[in-house]
């Protein structure tokens, strides 16, 4: 890394979310002088929630390997390597980036596991329940109800507070997405999340939880440092939970505090270009 230009920064959004979500921590940190990239997965590009809603034809089928290649596409277009953190499935997204080598640190914000990590809270299984009740709607991109976002996204808030978020900021899921997330927990060599737990040569890792999330509650946290730790690498995978947070951390009130710990652990951690080359 050039180490008098700051790194880039790729923020990748969940499911049921657009690059929007990122706009609180995106915003934050290129006041701290980095450029900050926001790309949406295919089919959400730059589109409008509405836009989304009223069309979700382009979500239909894709799955988590496209979204990862098409990431690995815009990253290495950047001058130079990034800080990727990612939110949600984003967070499942950036592991499988940082398999690829792709980051000089990285940040799961709330992740999802990848596969081989069969920690799945009560909790965790409700937020499928829509998607994976219907086994036959695998390529589809079923609506997030109002009702469940407020399980999933808005369970500090009235219902009434919620229901504004899920105007502002919901959109259709990518059915398949879920279905590649949760069926490759019990495959950990051929599942589509697959990454190599012992990678030597990782770059920096850390993964953030929130303590009254219901989508990846810190049970799901500590088994994925569990798993990287115990593969024997020296690579360095940190965890920091947060009290009274939700799955919202990237926008809950005090949602500052959060990202500036994450962007002084990444540009604090982050491998020269030189190390994380050097494979």
């Amino acid at each position: 890394m050039n180490t008098t230009t700051k790194a880039p920064i790729v923020l990748i959004h969940g499911l049921w979310m657009t690059p929007k979500s990122w706009d609180t921590w995106a915003e934050r940190f290129r006041a701290a002088g980095h450029d900050v990239i926001v790309p949406g997965w295919p089919g959400i590009d730059d589109r409008e929630v509405a836009d989304i809603r009223r069309n979700p034809e382009a979500l239909k089928g894709i799955g988590l390997k496209q979204i990862a290649d098409n990431y690995e596409r815009i990253i290495r277009s950047l001058p130079q390597k990034p800080i990727i953190m990612g939110h949600s499935f984003g967070g499942v997204l950036t592991q499988m980036l940082a398999d690829r080598g792709l980051g000089v640190a990285y940040v799961g914000v709330a992740p999802g596991q990848t596969a081989g990590v069969t920690t799945l809270p009560l909790s965790t299984l409700w937020t499928g329940t829509p998607i994976l009740s219907n086994p036959f709607g695998i390529n589809g991109a079923k609506p997030l109800s109002k009702r469940h976002f407020h399980f999933t996204f808005g369970n500090d808030l009235s219902r009434a507070e919620s229901d504004r978020l899920w105007d502002e900021y919901a959109v259709n899921s990518y059915n398949r997405v879920f279905f590649e997330g949760v069926t490759s927990v019990l495959n950990e060599k051929g599942g589509v999340t697959h990454v190599d737990y012992g990678r030597t040569d990782r770059a920096p890792l850390l993964v953030i939880t929130g303590e009254i999330d219901h989508v990846v509650p810190p049970a799901i946290g500590k088994a994925l440092v569990k798993k990287y730790r115990a593969s024997g690498s020296p690579a360095i995978v940190e965890y920091k939970e947060y009290a009274g947070r939700t799955h919202r951390l990237v926008s809950q009130d005090g949602w500052e505090e959060i990202a500036d710990y994450a962007l002084e652990w990444a540009t604090s951690h982050a491998q020269t270009e030189t190390a994380a080359s050097g494979r």
